[in-house]
Formats: C-alpha cells, sequence, structure tokens
C-alpha cells in the first residue's frame, strides 16, 4: 500500500497501516530531529514525542501533503518545543560517532571519504549554529518547504524566515570556507 492507503487504514483503526507508516518515515524524521536538536537524545525524545501526536491527531490529518511532510511539520514543531523548553541538562555522547558509510558498491571510495568529510564538517557547522538559525536552514535546505511554512512552522514572518536563512547561511560558508588573511584583506 502506498502512504495514502496506509494513512486511511490507520485512520480507520489498523494500528498495523500506523506502524507501516512509521517504518516508512522514521529514517528521515529522526534525521530531521537530529538535525534540529543536534543531539541523539534529544532527536529520540522527539521523534517519540512527533510519533505520539501524529497517532493522536490522524484524524485531522487532510492529506493535502504527504504523510511524510506532515511528520516532518510535526517533527519541526516538537523539536521547537523541545528547544525553547530548554531542557534542564544536556545528553553527552560517550563515544565518538561512527562515520556513516556509503556501502554501495557504485561509488567510488575515495568520493564517498571525502562526501563523509564533508558530511561531517557541515553538521559540526550545523551543531554550531544557534537552534533558531539551524531550524531554519535544515528546514529550508534539506527539507525544501518553502519560507511561508518555515515561517508558519516557527511562528516568524516569512521575511524573518528569510533573514535568519541568510544569515545561518552566511555563517556556515564562513566556517566551512574561512577566508584567508590575505583574501580578507583584499575584501576590505
Amino acid at each position: 500500500m502506498d502512504q495514502a492507503e496506509l494513512v486511511a487504514a490507520a485512520t480507520a483503526g489498523d494500528s498495523r497501516a500506523f506502524e507501516e507508516l512509521v517504518r516508512a518515515t522514521y529514517t528521515d524524521v529522526y534525521a530531521l530531529a537530529y538535525r534540529l536538536t543536534g543531539n541523539e537524545e534529544d532527536a529520540r525524545d522527539v521523534v517519540q514525542e512527533a510519533y505520539l501526536r501524529a497517532y493522536k491527531g490522524l484524524k485531522r490529518f487532510r492529506g493535502d501533503a504527504q504523510f511524510s511532510t506532515w511528520m516532518y511539520r510535526i517533527t519541526a514543531n516538537c523539536a521547537s518545543t523541545a528547544l525553547t523548553k530548554g531542557k534542564k541538562h544536556r545528553h553527552e555522547e560517550l563515544e565518538d560517532e561512527a562515520p556513516l558509510a556509503d556501502t554501495r558498491p557504485e561509488h567510488d571510495p575515495e568520493a564517498a571519504g571525502d562526501a563523509e568529510l564533508l558530511r561531517a564538517r557541515l553538521n559540526d557547522a550545523l551543531e554550531e549554529l544557534p537552534p533558531r538559525l539551524r531550524a531554519v536552514v535544515v528546514l529550508r535546505d534539506m527539507y525544501d518547504l518553502p519560507h511561508q511554512a518555515i515561517a508558519d512552522e516557527l511562528g516568524i514572518t516569512e521575511a524573518a524566515a528569510k533573514v535568519r536563512l541568510h544569515r545561518a547561511r552566511r555563517r556556515l560558508r564562513e566556517r566551512l570556507f574561512p577566508k584567508s588573511e590575505e583574501e580578507s584583506a583584499r575584501a576590505v
């Protein structure tokens, strides 16, 4: 069944259909939550809360968008709530994060290694952004939400979403591609 059929079945009370929807969207929902929170434990909490809210509100899902898009919005809201509540404590990772390897044989191992380095640098740069800037850049550049949808999700104006996106991209560019002293001197 496709997602629309699964949503219809889940709305009718089929718990297996909802489980299948979770399986189909979990990886992307977790990735979004992790990018927005920058922390595995917080991301897991956000994902759990997002699916709980989705399950409780499934009858209100109008089907105007795909279920996965609806889940992105719920996840973004849950992450925003978690970040604004200001967790009483942050979880520190005890082990270094294992690098994500592209195991598909059609990819060049050297190119995959370079991509992994860039991905790690980008993740580090994203984690350094303040949550309000990180949320906008993740929702726009990784999940391709339009500016108005981002503004609606974050409770800000569309203009504020655009400004935050510009500032976030500028900070990422400065972090990922720092100018040398000579370039900086020429720019002045």
